[in-house]
């Protein structure tokens, strides 16, 4: 099994500390989407684009943001028989995206690690979503196993067939490190500044405690979008992650 260094481990975009956020567009049209990242101007370099964005334009907004030097994550949660998801990954290549999202079973890791093959793209694998406990875990089919169990079983399976990173909670970062190594890369959503509203997250902490845990990229999204100022607050978990 391959041991994490004692270092901290490095984003995978270099060294522009704004590149540990990865903000996320979880608004319903590209008209506002557009307008946050507007105001958030060069204090954000890294976006997010999940399922209600990139059903109403995301993916064409997805190639503007490249265009102006952005980085984007597709985080579409692939997950289909093998061949569609390695075509699928295969044209999303082709984007120019830098990060996307597939559910870490065996059969889908394989395949979009096929699909992005020469490519610059990154494959996360998501193991446990964060919005999800152990009583979830029981409600949904599984034999009663607790959350951490099932991420570090993903974890060594995504570890074994190449991805380049996991998804999971902070509260599991550390654990996931000593199982993928520190080459691999750990994004962490369910990050909350302190005194923010958890929401539907259960498995939260904030920027500092992500950093600190292990992760190379916190996910933050409706503290920052649903802001009065989502400048300001960008600004100020960027300066968190840099003291951490």
């Amino acid at each position: 099994m391959s041991q994490p260094s004692s270092s901290s481990p490095k984003p995978v975009s270099g060294g522009d500390i704004r590149d540990r956020l990865i903000i996320g567009l979880d608004v319903p049209t590209v008209d506002e989407a557009r307008s946050i990242v507007s105001r958030i101007g060069d204090a954000g370099t890294f976006y997010k684009i999940g399922y209600q964005l990139a059903y109403a334009g995301g993916f064409e907004f997805a190639r503007e943001l490249i265009g102006q030097g952005k980085k984007v994550f597709l985080d579409l949660k692939l997950h289909d028989i093998g061949n569609t998801v390695e075509e699928g990954v295969r044209s999303i290549a082709r984007m120019g995206v830098t990060f996307l999202t597939v559910h870490a079973y065996p059969q889908t890791m394989r395949a979009a690690v096929a699909g992005k093959a020469g490519s610059d793209l990154k494959i996360l694998a998501v193991t446990v979503l964060t919005s999800y406990d152990d009583n979830d875990l029981i409600d949904a089919g599984y034999a009663p196993v607790a959350a951490a169990e099932l991420v570090a079983k993903r974890a060594e399976q995504a570890r074994d067939i190449g991805i380049d990173g996991i998804v999971c909670a902070a509260t599991e970062a550390q654990a996931v490190r000593t199982i993928v190594g520190r080459n691999r890369l750990i994004v962490t959503p369910g990050i909350r500044p302190a005194g923010a509203d958890a929401g539907d997250q259960k498995r939260i902490v904030t920027p500092a405690e992500g950093i600190r845990l292990g992760a190379n990229h916190l996910v933050v999204a409706r503290p920052i979008v649903k802001a009065d100022d989502p400048r300001a607050v960008a600004e100020a978990i960027v300066d968190e992650i840099a003291k951490a």
